[in-house]
């Protein structure tokens, strides 16, 4: 028997704008989709909310026995990411600025993308497919939407007919906004655009002479919408129906409404049953940006290389205090905020490093089911991590109280007890107890000093390739290492 069938998981639909009781379309199997980087800069904090977010939920998704096929996109495609199909693209942009391949881009970032949140601990999704790698797809769905007779071509570019559609179903459902409202409020385009109304969106846009990613179609040389990659990667890899759909806030209109009127045009139904958004991180009270300077990267967090902060914090600290917040509700990102959650943490690791020298008892005065119970409890009212929290201090409590003898677990109890507390922490939070013990820290100490006499060595030989290579590779894990007079030091960050 799995865990599923002994919880009932309630996850709240941004659809219907209520808690429901998750029943996925085919039992003991989950689709789950989220929408991915656009990869022409580092990633940023906000983003990461919202991956770790999603990883909390696929991981008690796995917890509780379902097998979970979890597909993440990454955007490399050079499109418009904007509401009205202008404007140069990111992409494209980013690869003229410093005179590279626009895929150079795609490169670069998505390594770093892959490497932060790798940083977090973050399970990697079952499937990450790109939207360069789904052109076909992206077309062929164009195809059928224009034979439903829901978009039209202008100048070898397609656009989403919304009045057309608005008129046997409904955009806005998601969003909650009216189209006549939207229609009342958008500006004239003096006929300088292509659209029959200014709530159309582009399926294909045709691509200029000086536009460098661009692909045949029946239309033209041209790129894919923005909306369109997500449409043809989830319903390609988990079905025209399946069962979460996540992302940002920020992505319930237009793009996930969007994908909502493109599904229903191309087979006739909606594509979801269950849409979830994560809430935004904002930075000392305020909307993170680069423009204003208020903005931080992880990697600036984990270094302590800012103006923000009075110090560096770990991956596994900014993970925890990212998860002390309830992925629906803002976060603020603050140094205090952040250096009250490092003390939380603490306290756990510290607890849980205790609970490894208690020993059993004869009886048990904690009831550990029904402590184990109120964790499952807190995950099953969607995903509510402070209240799991929560609960993991009131384990910490039971821990003081075990340890001063005020307290008893038996054998069977305490063993439960452990097994628990290493599934809620480690397993669904993902969070990782960072302290070595002294004997790891002799080996990691032995293995550096190993790789440093190879460093040596090459240097001696001039193979400053190899030399290079091996100072690269440390540093990307976090070892710096230092030349000096006395010889080759180092520091663990």
């Amino acid at each position: 028997m799995h865990l599923y069938q002994n919880q009932n998981l309630k996850i709240y639909n941004s659809l219907s704008g209520e808690k429901e009781l998750f029943t996925p379309i085919h039992e003991g199997n989950v689709g789950m989709y989220v929408c991915g980087p656009t990869v022409y800069s580092n990633v940023h904090l906000g983003n990461c909310r919202t991956f770790i977010s999603f990883d909390l939920i696929y991981r008690y998704l796995k917890h509780l026995g379902y097998k979970v096929r979890y597909v993440r996109n990454i955007t490399d495609v050079g499109h418009i990411v904007d509401d009205e199909d202008e404007g140069e693209d990111k992409i494209a942009k980013k690869a003229r600025i410093d005179q590279i391949e626009p895929m150079e881009v795609v490169q670069k970032y998505t390594v770093d993308f892959h490497q932060i949140l790798e940083l977090f601990n973050n399970l990697a999704p079952s499937i990450e497919p790109t939207a360069t790698g789904h052109i076909i797809e992206q077309i062929e769905i164009i195809k059928q939407i224009i034979d439903n007779g829901f978009a039209y071509i202008v100048n070898g570019s397609v656009y989403f007919d919304v009045i057309k559609y608005n008129k046997t179903n409904n955009y806005g459902i998601l969003s909650g906004r009216n189209i006549e409202d939207m229609i009342a409020n958008t500006r004239e385009l003096d006929g300088q655009s292509d659209k029959k109304n200014p709530q159309d969106f582009a399926l294909w846009k045709n691509a200029e002479p000086q536009h460098i990613m661009r692909w045949p179609s029946p239309w033209g040389d041209g790129f894919p919408g923005w909306h369109l990659e997500c449409t043809a990667m989830s319903t390609k890899y988990l079905g025209e129906r399946f069962d979460i759909h996540g992302g940002g806030m920020d992505l319930k209109f237009p793009h996930h409404e969007c994908e909502i009127a493109q599904n229903e045009a191309c087979t006739g139904h909606s594509p979801v049953n269950y849409w979830m958004h994560a809430n935004m991180l904002t930075l000392n009270g305020k909307k993170m940006a680069k423009s204003t300077g208020n903005n931080i990267l992880p990697r600036e967090l984990f270094s302590g290389e800012n103006n923000i902060l009075s110090k560096a914090f770990s991956p596994a600290v900014a993970r925890f205090f990212i998860l002390q917040a309830h992925y629906r509700s803002i976060l603020d990102f603050s140094d205090d905020a952040i250096l009250a959650s490092e003390k939380g943490f603490n306290r756990l690791m510290e607890a849980i490093d205790n609970l490894n020298e208690i020993e059993p008892a004869a009886t048990s005065s904690i009831n550990i089911q029904s402590w184990k119970q109120a964790c499952y409890d807190a995950m099953n009212d969607d995903f509510n991590s402070p209240i799991l929290i929560a609960q993991l201090f009131e384990a910490v409590r039971y821990i003081n109280l075990l340890k001063e003898f005020k307290e008893t677990l038996n054998a069977a109890d305490l063993e439960s007890f452990k097994k628990a507390i290493k599934a809620f922490v480690f397993d669904i939070l993902g969070l990782q107890n960072e302290k070595l013990s002294a004997d790891e820290n002799n080996k990691l100490e032995g293995v550096i000093n190993m790789l440093i006499g190879m460093r040596n060595e090459a240097r001696a030989n001039k193979n400053f390739q190899l030399s290079d290579q091996i100072r690269d590779q440390l540093l990307t894990l976090g070892i710096q290492l230092k030349d000096g007079k006395e010889g080759t030091s180092f520091t663990v960050s």
